[in-house]
């Protein structure tokens, strides 16, 4: 299908052939269990490997393409999953099942294709599969099976030709590894009570759920799931719909040490499989239900619910729910609505339909160990999750390629539903911070690519995984804000496209939005106040650089400019179109509505500075955070002259908003780490102190010095940002300060009163002045941590040291999963990248290890995108320029899988330094020493 949402359709079955599967399912079930039951052995039946044959490089057979063919629609399955959660007599923790799937014959054919990875499949008359025809439809035997390694099919040759319109039943047996890979259906470990624990749970997207069982995987394959669950007695399992019965069956009892509890779950809605989801743990929940009767279960670890780390995600979640079934006008889909926070898990969170996942930090919320942060993140994913119950779930995309509907719309609403749950929170102003300066930083590159891509574009699992970046995200949330913002959120919620009541435009919708989604990048909106002239041009942050992506647009916007002059709003205007009044005041891109970077004349930057130190209040919020970025990346880019830049910082004298000091401090943490190994890095020390210190003495005053934290919301965050910066670089009494609180902790360890919104500043400090003791005392603090928010203020933490082999030490500890979890292996080398000291010390790990991570987190993860770019982030000079592409050449047999693209942007990125230092160090040294004076 072409491009755009992909809405399942409700197919109606014949009674008949409901009951001819129920009864081919219920018939087999009996012959599995009767023969463990026989067989006393912990395995379904034994399992044999398939024949295994790779890819070729060229090859025009339908198992060596990685799109399914058209051939077959999956309507049904029938799944039935049996996770051991001790270690088999061959030390591995092992799963078994049996699956069925009935599907329609779309077009005759004599293969069936259906994905499977990492499975061993048991052999049914010299086959890897059952056949069977329903409604009394005979099915063509078998006649050879195998599995295609490279695109993870099982194969299915048959005799005859599958008669279009009919429908048939596949049923397989199957032992895969409950591994410990955080991809497919996973066992993660942890600790309670000096006990060992272990769950099984799932994460299928995007292309895991072949690791669970054969399964047709892609996301437009919709079809209804029976799932069942066959756990320990004693522990509780959870699936995407309600249990609809829960039997100690003794059938199943295979010998004194086990003991087996069958947990059958009703069917669910039509829906893909990477939103499958399955759960066997011995959490514990707590729950409502909302105004329609809607059960409302937040599960986790028994201390966390005891701790009532719960507490907060359960209340958010129904003023949430309502929200969105407003939005939509459309109920909640389902009758539960669970959310669960695992202690490994690789995403931050994955919305699975009716069984959402969290990772610890993004569910639970511990107000004496949690700082605003943790509570802001929360109300946000959740949002963004719930979101996609509705548009994600309920309507889909039908491939991956058109991911940024899916991802950008709910990383767009999660704003509007975290506002609706905290409407003192202004929620909506930190999509500026969040989603469009984080997509200008990489869509400003010619290694960008469109939020649509083609399909041919997107195949391979790693492609997939590739999908899911700051574009998909954070650009389609951006430009869905800018189409909210012309068209009204009233508008663009209830009508369809090109119906727009009330609203005049130049252009139709479809017209404008083209130019946003199906090419690259974004323009710089250049306005001359001298002759009224307004201008775009494709913004890159290397000018010179050559764009090999083609744009049917010419790379040309049709842009809505909201704009004031003089202080005062005035009527939108479109570019190409209309002219600005000559030589007055102004500033555009009012409040931030559209996805562009504003360029101006010389005089009009010279009024807008001479506005923000006289009166930079007559200007909002985020237009002064807007004028910052903008100018730092123009500058970047050398389109204005870089002092003009860094005269954008001079008024943050006077500035105690959040929002402008987090884009400032984003900007000159990037100088910052290009200049720390320079001349510069002094005298912009110097500078910034001079900068900071009001903002340090005013947060010291207002908080009976440093005694409370301050009641607004986005004023605890700057207060975070005064006493950091402060530190860093030297005012008078703040390192003092951070090191007697960390102190105080060390000689009374139960008793931490470090406020939990400045304890990651804290931590930090003290490490980082500190030697062995100090990271030891924060290493034993992290190893005992039960709140994970706290333990990810520690870990990040102990990253901040300046002795090198401590950071080498804590750099083996991230090989170590007793030591650092696999899920926060490569956030933890980041860390240690951001330290100066660490950086190369991370770079070379990576490079010398580089195998074993690939290998141990498989080609589709999505954590290689995020490594590459943190231990690449400081490089500005040829030699590392020169290292760059040599560990792309060097491993260019092994890939780089979701990293790719990363790459080729740190490659690109670094080009771009090197050319730009070269024109521009000096002055930038001679700025700093001048008003630093």
């Amino acid at each position: 299908m072409g491009k755009g949402y992909y809405i399942s359709k409700h197919l109606a079955t014949a009674a008949m052939v409901l009951a001819a599967i129920a009864l081919v399912t219920i018939i087999a079930l009996s012959v599995v269990y009767n023969r463990e039951k026989s067989k006393n052995a912990a395995k379904f039946s034994k399992a044999t490997t398939l024949p295994v044959f790779p890819t070729p490089k060229t090859s025009n057979e339908p198992w060596d393409k990685y799109r399914l063919p058209d051939t077959l629609s999956p309507q049904y399955y029938n799944v039935t999953l049996w996770p051991r959660l001790v270690k088999n007599a061959n030390g591995m923790y092992i799963f078994t099942g049996i699956s069925g799937v009935m599907f329609t014959c779309e077009k005759k054919t004599d293969l069936i294709l259906i994905h499977s990875n990492k499975l061993n499949l048991t052999v049914f008359k010299g086959h890897h599969a059952k056949l069977t025809g329903l409604s009394g439809v005979t099915a063509p035997a078998i006649k050879t099976t195998w599995f295609q390694s490279e695109t993870q099919y099982l194969v299915i040759q048959l005799e005859g030709k599958l008669k279009p319109g009919k429908d048939y039943w596949l049923y397989t047996e199957f032992t895969g590894e409950l591994a410990d890979d955080l991809e497919g259906f996973y066992r993660s470990e942890y600790m309670e009570n000096g006990e060992k624990k272990i769950i099984a749970i799932t994460q299928m997207q995007a292309t895991y759920a072949r690791k669970a069982f054969p399964c047709f995987d892609e996301p437009g394959m919709k079809a209804v799931f029976h799932i069942t669950l066959i756990h320990d007695r004693g522990t509780t399992a959870l699936s995407n719909s309600q249990e609809i019965s829960k039997t100690n069956n003794p059938s199943l009892n295979l010998g004194p040490h086990n003991c087996l509890t069958e947990t059958i779950f009703g069917p669910t809605k039509r829906m893909s499989t990477y939103l499958i989801a399955f759960v066997v743990s011995d959490f514990t929940y707590i729950d409502a239900k909302d105004k329609k009767g809607v059960l409302v279960r937040i599960w986790a670890r028994k201390k966390a619910i005891e701790d009532r780390q719960g507490d907060y995600a359960l209340n958010i979640t129904q003023p949430i729910l309502e929200f969105f079934e407003k939005y939509y006008n459309t109920s909640y889909p389902l009758s539960k609505s669970d959310q669960i926070a695992l202690p490994d898990f690789n995403s931050g969170a994955m919305e699975n339909w009716g069984l959402v996942a969290y990772r610890e930090t993004a569910l639970l919320y511990d107000p004496r160990t949690s700082a605003n942060g943790n509570k802001q993140r929360i109300v946000t994913v959740v949002s963004h999750e719930l979101a996609h119950m509705w548009f994600g779930n309920l309507v889909t995309v039908k491939w991956w390629n058109d991911l940024w509907l899916n991802e950008g719309f709910a990383s767009y609403v999660e704003y509007l539903g975290a506002d609706y749950a905290e409407p003192t929170w202004n929620m909506k102003d930190q999509t500026i911070l969040y989603d469009l300066q984080s997509a200008f930083a990489v869509d400003s590159l010619t290694s960008s690519h469109p939020l649509s891509r083609k399909e041919e574009e997107v195949n391979t699992p790693s492609e997939i995984s590739e999908m899911f970046n700051t574009i998909s995200y954070s650009k389609g949330a951006a430009v869905l804000k800018m189409l909210s913002e012309f068209l009204t959120e009233s508008v663009l919620r209830i009508h369809a496209v090109d119906q727009t009541p009330g609203i005049k435009l130049p252009y139709s919708v479809h017209e404008i939005m083209n130019r946003w989604i199906l090419q690259m990048g974004f323009p710089v909106v250049t306005i001359d106040t001298r002759t009224g002239n307004v201008s775009q041009k494709h913004f890159l942050l290397e000018p010179e650089a050559v764009v090999d992506r083609k744009s049917e647009f010419n790379y040309e916007w049709f842009v809505p400019i909201k704009w004031m002059k003089k202080g005062q709003v005035q009527d939108q205007l479109w570019l190409l179109q209309k002219s600005v009044s000559k030589n007055e005041w102004v500033l555009a891109n009012l409040h931030v509505s559209g996805y562009f970077r504003v360029n101006y004349d010389l005089g009009n930057w010279e009024r807008l500075l001479s506005q923000l130190e006289s009166n930079h209040q007559v200007i909002p919020v985020v237009n002064r955070a807007q004028i910052l970025d903008d100018a730092f990346n123009l500058a970047r880019a050398s389109i204005i002259n870089i002092t003009l830049a860094l005269r954008t910082t001079k008024y943050l004298l006077h500035e105690r908003e959040y929002i402008p000091w987090e884009a400032a401090l984003r900007n000159l943490n990037y100088f910052f780490q290009l200049f720390d190994r320079s001349e510069v890095y002094g005298a912009m020390q110097a500078y910034l102190k001079k900068q900071v210190k009001p903002l340090f003495e005013y947060f010291g005053t207002i908080s009976s010095n440093w005694t409370t934290v301050p009641s607004g919301h986005t004023d605890q965050f700057t207060q975070i940002i005064a006493l950091s910066l402060a530190c860093s670089t030297g005012v008078e009494g703040c390192r003092e300060l951070t090191r007697s609180w960390f102190k105080k902790w060390m000689q009374n360890p139960p008793n931490n009163a470090i406020h939990p919104n400045l304890r990651s500043t804290v931590y930090c400090n003290a490490i980082a002045a500190g030697g062995a003791e100090e990271w030891n005392f924060g290493w034993q603090m992290f190893q005992k941590a039960t709140v994970a928010a706290e333990a990810v203020k520690l870990r990040s933490a102990l990253a901040c040291t300046k002795v090198p082999w401590l950071l080498n030490r804590y750099l083996e500890y991230t090989m170590n999963p007793e030591k650092i979890r696999k899920q926060d292996a490569t956030s933890t080398i980041g860390y240690i990248a951001s330290n100066i000291i660490g950086q190369p010390l991370a770079w070379d790990f990576v490079r010398a290890n580089w195998d074993y991570f690939f290998k141990l987190y498989g080609t589709g993860s999505f954590i290689f995108s995020g490594l590459i770019r943190d231990v690449t982030y400081r490089f500005c000079t040829p030699f590392e320029l020169s290292q760059l592409k040599r560990f792309q050449k060097d491993n260019a047999e092994t890939g780089f899988g979701s990293g790719t693209q990363a790459l080729q942007q740190a490659i690109e990125k670094t080009t771009a330094k090197i050319k730009w230092l070269e024109g521009n160090k000096e002055p930038v040294l001679q700025w700093f020493l001048s008003e630093s004076a």
